[in-house]
This record gives structure tokens, sequence and C-alpha cells, in this order.
């Protein structure tokens, strides 16, 4: 009963593009924080994603465990492959919340903290961005194990799309920022929104270029029928969504360069979806091969159909309650 297996191939997809689209503006917002002007910009700056911050990693703790549970083989040999990337991304999220809280709690250490938030964020954003190269490049198998050596994660594509990664993300947090603020720090971050936007755009590019001669099959994919179809509507997607990001700032919204932005990545995300499928880890694992027996995936899905609603639900509710704009006289700590 294979289905099983794309089904939580599917709900693990969903974990991490979560992840991606929800834990990357806060990160963004951190490698924002030195730019802010004042010592009250910065405070508002943190304040916009204290509420919500930690609950959007839950979704990076649902993809790595449900990796584990249901595709050992997968979390076999990607960790060894990346265990560096992933080893220091964790450290700087750790980093990063730790400097978050104590930051609140002092006045003589508080640049030092600051620093540390700016720098947990952009080594996390960085690493994330790394590690999806990495593994787009393709990861070396033999005997149901890892083949390569320590170093094959670090790449000129891999720092690439590690840059592509952190610009974005610093898009995100932009977006984010001119919905949730007023006044001056909004205005800056419209105009970096700006130049960020064309970043973004233009390491989309340059990665999807390069993506199709990491691998034959890639290229195959997309520029053989059915894909080259998917070639053309891809870009017209990423146009429109650029076209809404670009008029939203010109108007001056507060919504929609944010849900223009988080387009963006959806589009990407589909992207590298179609590039791997039917594998889980390219080249050459499928997510046949690497999925666990079928009592365990079965076993799994039912906890998981209960936990899943949970979280969308809490998580909901959580941007509902603190929606609008914020107060910068206020203070969630």
């Amino acid at each position: 009963m294979f289905e099983l297996s794309f089904i939580w191939a599917g709900i693990i997809a969903f974990a991490v593009l979560t992840y991606v689209i929800l834990d990357g503006f806060d990160l963004g917002v951190g490698i924002l924080f030195p730019f802010a002007n004042s010592e009250k910009e910065r405070s508002t700056m943190m304040n916009s994603i204290a509420p919500i911050w930690d609950g959007n990693e839950t979704w990076l703790v649902l993809g790595g465990g449900g990796l584990f549970a249901v595709f050992p083989l997968a979390y076999a040999v990607v960790m060894p492959a990346l265990y560096m990337p992933i080893t220091l991304m964790l450290l700087a999220l750790i980093f990063r919340g730790v400097a978050f809280e104590y930051r609140w709690r002092t006045v003589r250490w508080k640049r030092v903290w600051d620093i540390a938030f700016f720098g947990g964020s952009l080594i996390a954003a960085l690493m994330q961005g790394i590690a999806l190269g990495a593994l787009v490049q393709g990861i070396e198998v033999a005997n149901r194990a890892y083949a390569g050596g320590w170093w094959d994660w670090l790449s000129m594509f891999s720092i690439l799309t590690g840059i592509a990664v952190v610009i974005g993300y610093a898009l995100l947090g932009s977006t984010w920022i001119i919905l949730k603020t007023e006044g001056p720090l909004q205005e800056q971050m419209q105009r970096y929104a700006y130049w960020l936007a064309a970043g973004t755009l233009g390491f989309i590019g340059v990665v999807s270029i390069l993506t199709p001669f990491q691998d034959p099959v890639y290229f195959q994919r997309w520029f053989n029928l059915p894909g080259s179809v998917l070639s053309a509507i891809m870009p017209a997607a990423l146009i429109a969504a650029t076209f809404a990001l670009y008029s939203g700032l010109k108007a001056k919204k507060d919504l929609q360069p944010f849900l223009a932005a988080l387009s963006l990545f959806v589009l990407c995300f589909i992207g590298i979806g179609i590039s791997f499928y039917p594998n889980m880890v390219p080249p050459s694992l499928t997510i046949v091969e690497a999925a666990a027996p079928d009592s365990s995936l079965l076993f799994a899905l039912v906890g998981t159909v209960v936990l899943v609603p949970l979280i969308l639900g809490y998580t909901a509710y959580a941007y509902w309650v603190f929606r609008g704009k914020v107060n910068p006289d206020e203070g969630y700590h």
C-alpha cells in the first residue's frame, strides 16, 4: 500500500513549507535587526514576532520528527550528509532563542544579545539555504547508506542557494514589518523591500537556471513534455507574484506585499517538489524505498491526523489574537 508513503511525503512537505513561510519572516526580522534606527524600532520589530516566533518552529519539529519516524532511510542518509549545516542551524536557532528572551532582561548586555539575535537569524537562514542546495545537487547513496564525503554539502551552488534564502527571508521580514508597523519604520522597510525583492528574484533566476544542470533528471523533467509546460507556467506565476509585490509596495499596501512575498516562496517550493518527485533524496532514493513499513506509516498517520489540525488551529488562533499593528509603547515581555 504505497499510497501511504506518498501521503506522508505530502505531510512532511507541507510541514517544511509551513515552517519556511512562517519562521522565514521572523528569521528575516532578525536579519534586518541591525538596520533599525533606534532602540525603540528594534523593540518594535521584536514585538511584532514575540507572540508567535517560537510556535512557528513547531513545524520544523514536525518535519524533522516525521522524517525520522516514517522515512528512516532518508533520515539516515540526509543526516550524515548534511550534519554540519543542520547542526549549525540548530545551534543558531537555540542561540537566537536565548538572545530573544535575554535582551529584555538586561540593559548592560542588551547590545550583545542584539548581535546574537542577528547572528543566530543570519546563520540559521544561511545554513537552511546551504542544506537545500546540497540536497538539490544530490546526495550519494550506496548500500542504503550515505557514501559521500564530509564536505560534499559545501559547493558554489549550495552557497548560492544559502545567500538566496538569506535575502528571501529578509524580504519576508521586511514585508512582515510593513504589515505590522506604522510610521518611519514601515517606510524604511518599504524602501528595503524594493531592493530585497530585486535580489530575491535575481537569485531565484540564477538558481533556477543552474538547477537543471545539477542532475540530468532535472533537465529532462523540466524541458521534456509534459514538464516543459510547467517550465512556461512557473515563470508566468512568478511574474504575476512579482507584479503583485511591486504594485503593493508602490501603492503602500500593508498586506499585499507580504502575501506576494509568501507566494514567491510557495512557487519555488513547488518547483523543488517537481524536480525531486518521485525521489525523497535526489538523485536515487525514492519515496517508496525510503519509507518505513506500512504498519508504521498507518500508526503514525492516525496520530498526525489528530495533531496537525490542532497545531493549525492554535497557530491560526495566535495570529488572530495578535493581529493588527504593533503598539511601540507596549511589549510582550
